[in-house]
């Protein structure tokens, strides 16, 4: 005779089949299939397009200030630097905008970000900067050198119709 006490089999299996053993293995099984499934490919970051070094004249470097998705270009010295990089700095609506696309060697020289700190006339002769006193000339080398530690050179800036700008021009 068969113990009263004792459940039938079919009521054992039934009792483990509960609402929350189900929530329980229902978890288990997501868990186990994110622990399992493949993770996406790691793809890297489009690289930026190559920059190639050139021969500006003003007109020429002028479109190069961060407006229409252009790069942030400007010149001290006779180098041109890419700037984009501190677009916040030398971009459209930063501190030193009126710089951008420009020859920014006088203006910071004397420390001026004003509009008279540039050469008004892109077809005209380059600054000279000859008028510049020995602690503005240190000024502007500070600068240049801080440039060139972190900006890319990509170009050296020409007066219009010099040899180097007639040159570059037959070159393209």
């Amino acid at each position: 005779m068969a113990d009263s006490s004792s459940p039938p089999p079919a009521a054992e299996a039934a009792s483990v089949i509960t609402p929350i053993n189900l929530v329980l293995l229902s978890l288990f099984v997501v868990l186990v299939y994110f622990r399992l499934k493949p993770a996406k490919p790691q793809t890297l970051p489009k690289a930026p397009p190559p920059t190639v070094f050139r021969t500006f004249t003003p007109p020429e470097l002028f479109p190069y200030n961060g407006l229409n998705g252009m790069p942030v270009y400007l010149a001290v010295r006779g180098r041109v630097f890419d700037v984009t990089a501190g677009k916040n700095f030398y971009g459209p609506g930063g501190p030193y905008a009126n710089f951008a696309g420009r020859d920014a060697s006088r203006g910071l020289a004397c420390g001026s970000f004003d509009e008279d700190m540039l050469t008004e006339d892109l077809d005209g002769p380059l600054d000279t900067l000859e008028d510049l006193g020995e602690e503005q000339i240190e000024a502007m080398r500070g600068w240049e050198e801080r440039f060139s530690e972190k900006y890319l050179v990509v170009g050296k800036l020409v007066a219009v119709g010099s040899d180097e700008a007639k040159a570059a021009a037959a070159q393209r």
